[in-house]
């Protein structure tokens, strides 16, 4: 079992490092990927693979550390927290979306513009927006309520 104030603090980093989380797929669901259909058809290629690097190197160290110290809420309590068991499990979920559905878009839209493809890509992340935001929503309630 880990220390009050240390359990308090994995928490808190938790929640900050969701809480951007919650942010940046925000802003990549209603800007940045409704914006990859105005970008010029010969520049497509390499921006797209401007964006995967790019975006990688803010998402995947942030959604590392989320599924983490999730791990270690929810370990540190037993398995028994039924709010931080629904938030991990929606993050398990998130990951698995991403590594499934997102990766192959974005490795598929790397070879050039397919519109189909955008459009997938943007309905698809709705499921990620509200899985993050829900997720976002339980931290706060048991944060409000332990």
């Amino acid at each position: 079992m880990i220390d009050l104030d240390i359990q308090l603090d994995i928490l808190f980093f938790h929640l900050i490092i969701t809480s951007i989380m919650v942010g940046v797929i925000w802003v990549i669901q209603l800007v940045h990927y409704p914006s990859f259909k105005f970008i010029s058809r010969d520049t497509y290629i390499s921006f797209q693979s401007f964006h995967v690097r790019r975006i990688s190197i803010i998402v995947v160290p942030l959604m590392i550390v989320e599924l983490i110290t999730g791990f270690l809420l929810l370990v540190n309590n037993g398995f028994s927290e039924n709010i931080l068991l629904i938030s991990f499990l929606l993050l398990l979920i998130i990951w698995i979306i991403t590594a499934l559905f997102f990766s192959r878009i974005h490795k598929k839209l790397s070879s050039g513009f397919i519109e189909e493809l955008i459009n997938k890509l943007v309905f698809l992340n709705w499921i990620r927006t509200i899985l993050w935001s829900i997720r976002l929503a339980l931290i706060c309630y048991y944060l409000l309520f332990i």
